[in-house]
């Protein structure tokens, strides 16, 4: 075992015995179970969520203080997770399916149902989880249950869209630590600012040709579980398509020598899940210049040939950056996919039409909303987004 398992095993046990003392102390806060909105097929649904205490994190306001922002942001990191807690995950016809919380209070269960759920928005159907038996000296509330969200796309769906969220959808400066803190930390569903015109993108991209509102969104990112409520509410306030959230765990030695980045590992595993889970659906991949978005691409456009559409990398602007998308896309000619390197949301709109998967029609829609968001970003925050002008023909 590496030096950072040891720690993390250690962090893990020192925080297991703090939340068991409060508990014998009264000092808990009441149970909640989180359900995470995830993905399945008719004949199989995979349901995901954790159960922690309920840190009191309501619903964000447009007049929070930059200090609630960030009393709320230490609330989600600070949880307290419930693990060894017996989980029931009911089926349509009331069949009761076991699961066990694990040492981070998640659990997850693939079960095949006989019949499905009433769908919610066609593409959605709620599967009920209940709270059966805490272990001792935890005490569960009466009939505790939620429903988790499991998207099936339709049959005839047209593409499936993989986008990633940090610098794709939301402002976030990866690159720049100072002005990332800013605003990951004091900031709210509210005050984060999604990319220029990227609502109206995305909404032409679910409406497809078709124009049946059908093509499921997966938002496939490395931020960790703690942040779900945070960008699910941000995806819903800026009316951005619903979609599962694929995070990540924040764990101590959770990467083991040799492998590639958690970043890199966790990304690939989930989009070859996607593709893997849904093997007649071709995809659009949406991600950015900061990180390994474009190898990752790659990687996926060689493992799954003749899956992938297109793929749209938001230009970061750096020159570094760039001239390695730009070499990943010259790979890419070779396997027949177009990887673009843009610089806002209206170059990838134009060729999102170009190419047949949005209408032409709603073009002027996307610029509309692009210079809407200019004219509401008012905190300097215009520089990410660049002249508009191709890097890559």
């Amino acid at each position: 075992m590496s030096i950072l398992n040891k720690i993390g095993d250690l962090a893990d046990r020192a925080d297991d015995f703090l939340t068991r003392t409060r508990a014998r102390l009264g000092l808990l806060h009441p149970l909640q179970i989180v359900p995470y909105r995830s993905y399945g097929t008719p004949d199989r649904l995979y349901v995901k969520g954790r159960l922690l205490t309920d840190k009191g994190i309501g619903e964000p306001g447009e007049g929070d203080s930059r200090f609630q922002n960030l009393l709320n942001m230490y609330r989600r990191f600070e949880s307290n997770e419930i693990s060894g807690a017996q989980m029931l995950v009911q089926d349509a016809e009331g069949t009761d399916h076991p699961v066990v919380t694990d040492g981070e209070g998640y659990f997850t269960l693939n079960m095949a149902p006989k019949v499905l759920p009433e769908p919610v928005d066609f593409m959605w159907y709620p599967v009920e989880v209940l709270l059966e038996k805490v272990p001792h000296p935890f005490s569960a509330p009466p009939n505790l249950r939620a429903a988790a969200p499991v998207l099936i796309p339709p049959d005839d769906a047209e593409y499936g869209i993989i986008s990633d969220l940090d610098d794709t959808v939301i402002q976030t400066s990866s690159t720049n630590l100072l002005r990332m803190a800013r605003m990951v930390l004091v900031r709210n569903a509210h005050s984060r600012l999604p990319f220029k015109g990227v609502a109206e993108f995305y909404r032409a991209l679910q409406l497809g040709r078709n124009g049946k509102r059908n093509n499921p969104f997966f938002y496939v990112s490395s931020s960790p579980w703690n942040l779900y409520d945070l960008l699910e509410d941000f995806l819903a306030l800026n009316k951005i398509p619903p979609g599962p959230l694929l995070l990540r765990d924040f764990g101590i030695g959770s990467k083991k020598p040799g492998h590639q980045t958690a970043h890199h590992g966790h990304k690939l595993k989930e989009i070859d899940n996607l593709l893997l889970t849904y093997p007649k659906l071709n995809f659009v991949l949406i991600g950015d210049s900061g990180q390994e978005d474009a190898n990752i691409y790659r990687e996926v456009v060689r493992r799954h040939p003749g899956r992938i559409l297109a793929i749209y990398i938001r230009d970061i602007f750096r020159v570094d950056r760039a001239t390695m998308v730009e070499r990943v896309s010259e790979e890419l000619r070779t396997d027949k996919v177009e990887m673009l390197l843009v610089q806002d949301t209206v170059q990838a709109a134009e060729h999102a039409a170009s190419i047949g998967l949005i209408h032409q029609e709603a073009l002027p829609a996307v610029q509309t909303e692009k210079q809407k968001d200019e004219a509401a970003d008012s905190d300097g925050s215009t520089e990410d987004e660049g002249t508009g002008k191709p890097v890559m023909e």
